[in-house]
């Protein structure tokens, strides 16, 4: 392990040498920037408590010519969860909440099934609530009815799984944390963030919002699609991306701000600030496990979380446009905003954070793969992962993350990328029936219906509850 911590050290110091980080970094960077065309984005790295570097790259706003500063705000959609996250662990703190209580014990007029499901559950999307976005445009994602009225659609829908059983991405669950918020704290929960996060830290561009909102020095968000007005098109094209989040919701995804001020918010969080009690960030920075003792891949508002022996690390992603990691035992933090949605920062802040500390690229097996997939082709997965295991044994990539990988890369349209990665994943875990349902999901993608068939009929045969697989299926045969 030691020698080949040292060769990686090895490979990123002939690259870049060590007194330049920031160019290595600026690599990286503008690597990615052009092979995801990403049009602008900031960073910010801190290291044992100081900002070290904070940067800005390319267009701001396409239609204006203008570039992105330090000060360019941007809109940060789930990461906001985290901020949402430290204001339960606040109120935690004063004894207003219990983590471990039931909803009931603060909320009323809850449907029965949902009483006694507890905070933490509903922190870490176990819960098995009903999806409030189905209730909102599907077009837009804003709200054609009363918050009064959606919230009675709501609670008249059944479970989407028994509490505790599943993981499922659910913005309920962020609704119903920012109305505990309110009730406990007595404030609306922009005016609670404000006054027990943004402001302590000087926060001052940090606001929420969405496309509706004006907001200074912001950076309009675009994204890439290949379907306009109902036609086909023949290479992606461009477009704004409007997003909207209605303001009773915003405590899942409504927060803008700067690298710098998320930089500083970290800061602050990991010095007390904003928590006086180790513990408390200690709870919310480890695994809620499932009913049956499995850990999930959430601890209570941090989603994208890597909990390994070495260079544990804790973050968010939001929009497919910003992206975090914060390094607890590493003391190092790396931040990347952008304003492509669909850019995908999180593919590339372990390599990033990897010039910095050169152990984290072993430490993360898909980072691994990421760099050496690049040089060898992704039709090599496979070898690659054989060849690495007979190194070292213990490398294993993490099938949930592989599959959230081969996703990311089908919705850049990298289809072949994707399928490699999608079948790496059923070698890997011939025991999952999710990585059999993924893998005939990008097959059908391709084209190939008899392949896509078998791969869902062996899904059902490890999971005969598995209900999507059944209904490709009655589409397929």
């Amino acid at each position: 392990m030691k020698t080949y911590c040292i060769l990686i050290f090895c490979l990123f110091s002939a690259c870049f040498p060590a007194q330049n980080t920031e160019a290595a970094v600026a690599t990286v960077i503008n690597r990615e920037m052009k092979e995801r065309q990403i049009p602008g984005l900031q960073i910010a790295v801190v290291q044992n408590g100081k900002i070290i570097l904070k940067k800005a790259f390319g267009t701001a706003n396409i239609q204006d010519r203008i570039p992105v500063t330090d000060t360019t705000v941007f809109p940060i959609n789930s990461c906001t969860k985290v901020f949402t996250a430290v204001a339960i662990m606040q109120l935690a703190e004063e004894g207003k909440l219990n983590l471990s209580s039931p909803l009931s014990q603060y909320l009323d007029d809850l449907p029965e099934k949902w009483q006694q499901v507890t905070v933490e559950q509903v922190m870490t999307h176990i819960s098995g609530f009903p999806e409030i976005l189905q209730l909102l445009d599907p077009i837009t994602g804003t709200n054609l009815k009363t918050e009064k009225e959606i919230w009675e659609a709501l609670t008249k829908l059944p479970m989407s799984f028994k509490t505790g059983e599943q993981f499922s991405y659910n913005q309920t669950n962020y609704y119903l944390l920012g109305k505990i918020i309110e009730k406990l704290s007595g404030q609306p929960f922009d005016v609670f963030f404000k006054k027990r996060q943004f402001e302590p830290v000087g926060m001052k561009s940090t606001v929420f919002g969405d496309s509706r909102d004006v907001i200074a020095h912001f950076a309009p968000t675009y994204r890439y699609t290949t379907m306009l007005n109902g036609q086909k098109l023949n290479e992606p094209k461009l477009i704004n991306d409007y997003h909207l989040f209605p303001e009773f919701t915003r405590t899942s995804a409504g927060l803008n701000t700067t690298a710098e001020e998320l930089a500083a918010w970290i800061i602050a969080l990991q010095k007390g600030k904003l928590l006086k009690n180790p513990e408390s960030l200690q709870r919310m920075w480890s695994p809620i496990r499932f009913n049956n003792g499995t850990p999930t891949n959430w601890s209570p508002g941090w989603g994208l979380t890597k909990f390994r022996a070495e260079h544990k690390a804790v973050g968010m992603s939001g929009g497919g446009r910003s992206a975090f990691l914060v390094y607890p035992d590493d003391n190092l933090s790396v931040i990347v905003l952008t304003n492509l949605g669909g850019g995908m920062p999180e593919d590339f802040l372990e390599e990033l954070a990897g010039i910095y500390i050169p152990g984290i690229v072993k430490a993360d097996p898909i980072t691994f793969l990421r760099i050496q997939l690049k040089k060898k082709g992704f039709n090599k997965a496979i070898d690659v992962v054989n060849a690495e295991k007979k190194i070292h044994p213990e490398f294993k990539p993490n099938e949930s993350e592989l599959n959230d990988w081969a996703y990311r890369l089908m919705s850049r349209n990298q289809i072949q990328e994707a399928f490699e990665i999608f079948k790496l994943n059923t070698y890997l875990f011939p025991g999952s029936w999710n990585a059999y349902d993924s893998y005939g999901e990008v097959l059908l993608k391709m084209g190939k219906k008899k392949e896509a068939a078998d791969m869902y009929k062996k899904s059902i045969q490890l999971n005969p509850d598995n209900e999507n697989g059944k209904n490709m299926l009655k589409q397929l045969l």
